[in-house]
């Protein structure tokens, strides 16, 4: 059995440094590992970023994360990556990485995402070179993340996404802007690959549970959405592909 701990949109600032960490105490007795879901800062700056590391360093249990939308905005997300890294955090952006825990494979694909819809209300690259540039930068993310999940060679796959791969979990935001909000072409890619759970973050007024059209389970672990430090998810190795139990144990803030 893993137990998984997830949390997106952090929007860390200096002015809450330390408060988060707070709330990761005894993290190490309840997860195998923590899940980020992008958006580790407010408005994406370098100082940020530094807070961001602070909080997540040295936590007892590895920790994965991708960027979001907002670790963009200040054109400082590599520098972010790097910070982040230096602390301990594996951040990922179109390729996987493999832990051991206790003798069970453990394999994160992810990154950050994009936009463009879903079947039906979808933006298509026709057109202007910028709708064109729109749609093929998640069609470009997309085939890196299925080949990235294919790749890994584990008993348990994750998809880690900023952007959402369903609808789903994006019940309760507006309808008119899911296309900013993921993709149905990151839900094909979890589909083809066949991963067992697919996390994501950046849709504040959604819902925590969804499926991809091919029934992979997707958790939307935005803390607005959460109310809580993490999401608590039990996957169990022994169950048949992409139906492990996923069991929500949400620790309290």
């Amino acid at each position: 059995m893993i137990h998984i701990a997830a949390a997106g949109d952090l929007h860390m600032g200096p002015e809450a440094a330390g408060e988060y960490r707070g709330h990761l105490a005894g993290l190490a007795g309840h997860a195998d590992v923590l899940l980020v879901a992008g958006d580790l800062t407010r408005h994406g700056t370098v100082e940020e970023g530094r807070v961001a590391a602070a909080e997540l360093r040295d936590l007892g249990v590895p920790v994965i994360a991708v960027l979001g939308n907002h670790d963009y905005h200040s054109d400082a997300e590599e520098e972010i990556a790097g910070i982040l890294r230096d602390a301990g955090v594996t951040v990922l952006e179109g390729e996987g990485t493999v832990l051991d825990c206790d003798g069970t494979r453990l394999g994160v694909a992810g990154g950050k995402g994009f936009g463009g819809g879903f079947e039906g209300r979808c933006a298509g690259d026709f057109g202007e070179p910028e709708m064109k540039a729109f749609v093929r930068h998640t069609k470009d993310f997309a085939g890196r993340l299925g080949a990235s999940l294919l790749e890994l060679d584990a008993d348990i796959t994750i998809s880690l996404t900023h952007y959402s791969p369903a609808a789903d979990t994006l019940e309760g935001e507006p309808p008119e802007i899911y296309p900013f909000l993921g993709s149905y072409l990151l839900g094909e890619a979890i589909d083809e690959a066949g991963a067992d759970l697919a996390i994501h973050g950046h849709a504040h007024k959604g819902t925590e549970r969804g499926l991809t059209s091919g029934g992979v389970r997707v958790r939307n672990v935005a803390l607005p959405v959460l109310q809580h430090a993490y999401a608590l998810y039990r996957l169990d190795p022994a169950a048949p592909p992409t139906r492990h139990h996923t069991e929500n144990r949400v620790s309290a803030w």
